[in-house]
């Protein structure tokens, strides 16, 4: 899957996330998620602008890497699936809460393109397996670093799958409702230990 636009994506992610990391234990730089998001693309179609799309799926959302540039620099269908896959951003008449945002970004996928579905799914199994494996032994740890009630956090993923569920014909579903379900579990380990916590 190597390519020149690819390396151009590489290198843009690189720059453009260059000072952000990841929650954690671990410091990680932020471009390690973009990257295991495109491998796991990689595992499901073998077009460039997918996988170029996954690399950059944030940029829009997170850097000060503008629409005009995107298009410029990877072209019109890179820049509509990236543009799918972004939440809505504040501006001048509005500031959307964080649950505005996710309701946003789940309404989106509702007629987002195949290709941004197939990052989505990607995405979301990435999140969600990295919050399980690093908070799996700390509850509290987990509490204290998310913001939003746990029922929020279940019921945006649940809008995510729903539409994932509805709008895409893909083997990686299986994956994806597999590592929701354990991300479910979790959530429920976790209400119980708030649980225990807030009786004494």
């Amino acid at each position: 899957m190597y390519s020149y636009r690819i390396e151009q994506a590489l290198r843009a992610i690189t720059i453009l996330h260059k000072d952000q990391v990841r929650k954690g234990s671990v410091p990680l730089p932020y471009v390690s998620h973009l990257f295991a998001v495109a491998m796991i693309v990689i595992d499901y179609t073998k077009d460039e602008d997918t996988v170029i799309a996954a690399l950059l799926h944030d940029t829009l959302e997170d850097t000060d890497y503008t629409e005009a540039e995107l298009q410029e620099d990877f072209g019109g269908k890179v820049l509509e699936l990236v543009l799918a896959l972004t939440e809505p951003q504040d501006n001048d008449k509005h500031q959307y809460t964080w649950k505005e945002r996710k309701a946003g970004y789940a309404k989106g996928l509702r007629k987002a393109p195949k290709e941004s579905l197939l990052i989505a799914a990607a995405d979301k199994i990435h999140n969600m397996r990295a919050m399980v494996e690093e908070y799996f032994d700390d509850h509290e740890r987990f509490l204290s670093e998310f913001s939003g009630s746990l029922e929020d956090r279940v019921a945006q993923y649940q809008d995510i799958a729903n539409a994932l569920n509805r709008g895409l014909k893909s083997e990686i579903l299986g994956e994806f409702n597999h590592v929701f379900t354990e991300y479910k579990n979790f959530i429920e380990d976790v209400k119980k230990t708030k649980e225990h916590a807030d009786k004494f």
